[in-house]
């Protein structure tokens, strides 16, 4: 897919996956400009330093003020939608702030897609999203309907949508936690054992949210297919990897935590298209004249499974160091204790 002479936003682009995206594009000819959106002039201020371009540009607001949104938005061709409050812990005690952000930013963010008419847009959701037992996850949920119902009157501008499960090493994440854990001498904290994620990196982040630009059509949301692993394999392997005696001490889940995560629901596998890679959901776009449809349905529904993170590919140690080394910051820790 060609982006030359085009302009890109990433919102909440100080983050994890903005970054990632910079570091993908910055220095190639896709983008004539990207703009970083996001609300702390300090990461802003960091990143400017750290990733020195006449190519950026940076803007400071946040999702939830549309007025902020739509001056950012003037003159751009493409966006990512990145920008969330994604901590469980903290959803759980401030839902409505969860709400304003995931659902209610998302609103402001496509609809001045839509009145400037970028080409495409694609939000990015979370595993949480499916069968939801959490604040941020109920408000991803909503973040993924409103794209879907937004895709269905956005006449030029082309709205989809990338869900997937941990990535691996982002900020929040359990492994910067456990290496830190490790190189103070101190025991891993583990929440449950058994607990299965799935496991992926940011640059397959940034492929998967590609491969969207490049085969969306209105309302889709697309799935990377990805292994897991149980946090106790995971534990394991970098206790291994850093030649470590720390051991593991069960801490017991966290508000609004699942045992496993999912990434499609029974019901979107049943019509999920399968790329390979990836599954494409299509959006449903039937009217509300629901009477037209009372008498059709899946008869074979309750053969079929959602995908999870117990049900793919399961990681044992050997593979899941494999995984790791794909982490910038793990290589050069094993470089350093090789020398």
């Amino acid at each position: 897919m060609k982006f030359n002479n085009k302009v890109l936003l990433i919102t909440g682009g100080t983050g994890s996956f903005g970054t990632a995206v910079l570091n993908r594009f910055v220095h190639s000819e896709m983008f004539d400009e990207i703009r970083i959106f996001s609300r702390d002039e300090k990461k802003q201020d960091d990143l400017r330093r750290q990733i020195a371009n006449r190519k950026l540009k940076f803007y400071i607001g946040d999702v939830r003020d549309y007025s902020s949104v739509e001056n950012a938005m003037s003159g751009v061709d493409y966006v990512f939608h990145a920008a969330a409050l994604k901590q469980v812990p903290s959803c759980e005690f401030f839902p409505v702030e969860a709400v304003k952000t995931n659902v209610l930013g998302t609103e402001n963010v496509l609809q001045a897609a839509i009145n400037h008419q970028v080409h495409k847009v694609v939000v990015l959701s979370t595993d949480k999203a499916v069968y939801p037992i959490n604040a941020m996850g109920i408000s991803k949920a909503m973040m993924e309907k409103v794209m879907v119902a937004k895709s269905r009157y956005s006449e030029g501008t082309i709205i989809c949508g990338t869900r997937y499960g941990n990535v691996m090493a982002s900020r929040g994440s359990v492994i910067p936690l456990f290496v830190e854990q490790i190189k103070a001498g101190n025991n891993l904290t583990v929440t449950d054992p058994s607990m299965t994620r799935f496991m992926m990196t940011l640059e397959d982040a940034v492929d998967l949210v590609l491969f969207a630009f490049e085969n969306a059509n209105p309302g889709d949301m697309f799935v990377q297919k990805a292994p897991a692993a149980t946090i106790e394999i995971l534990a394991k392997s970098l206790i291994e990897m850093y030649g470590s005696s720390s051991d593991i001490r069960v801490i017991g889940t966290r508000h609004g935590e699942k045992l496993y995560e999912s990434l499609l629901t029974r019901e979107e596998k049943i019509k999920a298209e399968d790329l390979g890679d990836y599954f494409r959901i299509p959006a449903d776009n039937r009217d509300l004249n629901y009477a037209n449809y009372f008498s059709e349905g899946e008869s074979d529904m309750s053969l079929v499974e959602d995908y999870h993170s117990h049900n793919t590919e399961q990681l044992d140690i050997s593979g899941m160091k494999q995984l790791l080394m794909k982490l910038e910051f793990i290589r050069q820790d094993m470089g350093n204790l090789s020398k």
